[in-house]
């Protein structure tokens, strides 16, 4: 009978060891993949700012320090005196604080290694006994794969400090805001101490409670051996003093651009440290105003911001700020995606290089351009162009329509400059994310933006108007990077005349009014850009030195309330010139020595009133006369427009449905004779007619008559009713 219950144990507890085994098995970490974390963060390059400043990604960012033989020294003594002797486990101290718990009837002492430490910071189980049992046999596993300097590097680099700091260098940054291997032998048993119960002795709530717990260590210390008695009266004159922590830099989407985009770059330097031309100061400045702005338009739906900040004269980026809406402490929505980076209408933004094209052409600054209104294709559906206020001013000059940014006029520009050469020259200027290569997918919207483009890749082109006409590609490293050569896209005339418009407060009158906030005191350049139903709100201005590039917006594409780039960004960037001018000796745009300047008297019309104005010219287009005289247009059909297709209201009577043909450049005394499948339909003085609907497919012809002759003929046009 005792030997049937001795066999039954024997079994049961060898069932239960094997369940033991097996969950053990299922539950333990593969070490393979404990050896990639450490060794991941052993080889992480130091990245910093320009200034040698780190470039932490966040609390939780592993990084490579080289530490102070002193504070290994202490470390170990006070975490594994016995770090180098075992192999992942110290089975006598392990027995020494079981006695000591056993006898004080509680835990009053643990026994965990460095290495068992290491492997709870990376499975972050939860403190139980079966959490302490797989972190023994893993702790073991760990020391047969990977060498013991690599796991107390991982540790000094990880282990948790209070206010969600972690690692010995963030430690020195909070408390002392000074690099790791400044610190007083003090202050390194001060963080040492700290890692026992960092909450109860921050040093942030009391330096008292950490003084009464180093002067007994500094004593064991020096009965122990381990500090000379020269080095206890070194000690004895330290004092610890608080030094209020700078924010830590908020970059991490900067540096994971760096490792996605230039990996290359990274691994060809020769050193670990890494100096980027990112500025932590101008960047933590611009970051708080992006996030201030976010803030106060949060009620008009605006959640995610952008800003790029560039030195046009060398390419640095200087600042990659990325902010969002606050929903919880600590948390913004779509906060892992880099706003810089995502693919954006820019709205008006890209009309400044249409009108340079036009300029480079034939036109002149003072170019007549027709606003009116206007109807043009889009697919194989009508658009009506429109300006944002849905105001039209008949005859305008360039430097109004751009300065305005008028609709109409930049349509009727790429119509001159041709959409094809275009959008040819928006890929030289960089804008590689444009990703139809037909001119015919993005037609005359491309000139209002109907393309989607990165802020990068704005404040990139931008910097081509500012620096000269040649592409200043961006440069994100101090020590390197490669240097393209230099090729210009426009001449230095174009640009200067461009910068010339965009920083002219009484050319922009029409749409923002005398006293915009755009109106800056040093000279600069300003455009903004506002998309379709208010999903993108954008502004980029340039000066003599700096290119500064903002977007808001929600990246889950919702529309805001209204916000368009003169009520969202563009207080933020009157802010940040304001900060990157006050150390900078200031100066006007550039202004090319080849160009003159003409009082220019502008007359519209028939009327008498002279408005007279400053343009740059160059001495060949010097403007002799006092008044301007419109451009003669062509006569074109504007409707219907090819392949266009429409179709017939069944609710409304056949008989009551028409569609307006309409003509363009019809001159005094003109008339036209309106043909449909070589059917004359009517004859008109004016340059519209009211066609009554039938299904079918269509063409539609015209001839104009000037008295008896024939002085035009338009082409076929093609259309189909359903």
């Amino acid at each position: 009978m005792k030997w049937n219950i001795k066999k039954r144990m024997m079994s049961l507890t060898g069932l239960i060891l094997l369940m033991i085994g097996v969950k053990t098995y299922w539950d333990i970490q593969p070490v393979d993949q404990l050896y990639w974390s450490v060794m991941h963060d052993a080889q992480n390059l130091r990245i910093t700012d320009r200034h040698g400043q780190p470039l932490l990604i966040d609390y939780h960012h592993r990084w490579n320090h080289h530490f102070p033989v002193f504070l290994v020294d202490m470390l170990i003594l006070s975490e594994d005196r016995h770090f180098f002797q075992h192999h992942g486990i110290d089975w006598h101290a392990k027995i020494s604080a079981a006695w000591q718990n056993i006898k004080a009837r509680q835990v009053v002492r643990g026994a965990s290694t460095v290495t068992e430490q290491v492997v709870h910071l990376l499975t972050n189980r939860p403190r139980t006994l079966w959490a302490k049992w797989l972190e023994l046999i893993e702790a073991q596993l760990l020391e047969r794969k990977i060498s013991k300097n690599h796991i107390l590097e991982f540790y000094i680099n990880q282990v948790p400090f209070a206010s969600n700091r972690h690692g010995m260098a963030q430690a020195a940054r909070y408390y002392f805001d000074r690099d790791l291997s400044t610190l007083t032998s003090k202050e390194i048993l001060a963080l040492v101490i700290l890692i026992k119960a960092p909450s109860n002795y921050d040093l942030k709530k009391s330096i008292l409670r950490v003084t009464q717990k180093i002067e007994p260590l500094i004593k064991r210390l020096h009965t122990a051996g381990v500090l000379t008695s020269a080095q206890v009266s070194e000690l004895a004159k330290q004092t610890l003093v608080l030094s209020p922590s700078k924010p830590l830099v908020n970059a991490h989407h900067f540096v994971h651009f760096l490792q996605k985009y230039h990996q290359s770059d990274l691994h060809l330097q020769r050193t670990r440290l890494i100096r980027t031309t990112l500025d932590v100061t101008l960047q933590n400045y611009v970051q708080h105003v992006l996030d201030q702005r976010l803030r106060f338009l949060k009620n008009r739906q605006v959640h995610n911001g952008a800003v790029v900040v560039m030195d046009h004269t060398t390419g640095e980026i200087l600042a990659w700020v990325v902010g969002g809406a606050t929903l919880k402490k600590g948390e913004t929505p779509s906060s892992m995606i880099d706003a810089v980076m995502a693919l954006r209408q820019p709205g008006s933004l890209l009309k400044p290089f249409v009108y340079a094209m036009a300029l480079a052409k034939e036109w002149t600054s003072t170019t007549i351009i027709d606003d009116a209104p206007l109807t043009g294709p889009v697919g194989t559906g009508m658009h009506k162009f429109k300006n944002y206020s849905n105001i039209h001013y008949g005859s305008v000059t360039l430097r109004e329509a751009l300065a305005n940014s008028l609709n109409v006029p930049a349509v009727k520009t790429i119509q001159y400059v041709g959409t094809a050469a275009f959008l040819g020259t928006l890929k030289q200027l960089g804008f590689q994310k444009l990703q139809h290569d037909g001119a015919d997918i993005y037609e005359e919207g491309l000139a209002l933006g109907n393309g989607e483009v990165t802020l990068l890749e704005l404040v990139q082109a931008y910097g081509t108007l500012a620096n000269k006409g040649n592409i200043q590609e961006p440069k994100f490293f101090m020590q390197y990077g490669k240097k393209s050569p230099s090729m210009r896209v426009f001449p230095s005339t174009i640009t200067s005349i461009i910068s010339d418009i965009l920083s002219d407060p009484w050319a922009r009158r029409l749409e923002f009014g005398t006293a915009s906030v755009m109106n800056l005191p040093v000279q600069t350049a300003i455009k903004t850009g506002t998309s379709s139903d208010y999903r993108d709100a954008s502004i980029v201005g340039y000066n003599h030195k700096y290119v500064v590039g903002i977007w808001m917006g929600n990246l889950d594409n919702a529309p805001m309330d209204g916000v368009t780039g003169a009520i969202g960004p563009a207080l933020s960037i009157r802010s940040i010139f304001s900060f990157l001018n006050q150390h900078e000796e200031l100066s006007d745009l550039y202004k090319s020595p080849e160009l003159v300047q003409r009082d220019i008297c502008v007359k519209r019309d028939f009327s008498t009133l002279c408005i007279w104005h400053t343009e740059l010219v160059l001495p060949t287009n010097e403007i002799e006369s006092i008044e301007i005289i419109r451009h003669s247009q062509q006569v074109k059909l504007l409707k219907p427009t090819q392949g266009l297709q429409m179709a017939i209201d069944p609710r409304i009577p056949l008989a009551n449905q028409k569609f307006e043909f309409k003509l363009s450049g019809l001159g005094a005394g003109d008339r036209v004779e309106w043909f449909v499948n070589d059917t004359l339909m009517a004859s008109t003085t004016r340059p519209v007619y009211a066609w009554p609907l039938s299904k079918g497919k269509k063409y539609v012809k015209a001839l104009i008559y000037n008295g008896k002759n024939v002085v035009s003929e338009i082409p076929e046009i093609k259309f189909l009713v359903k």
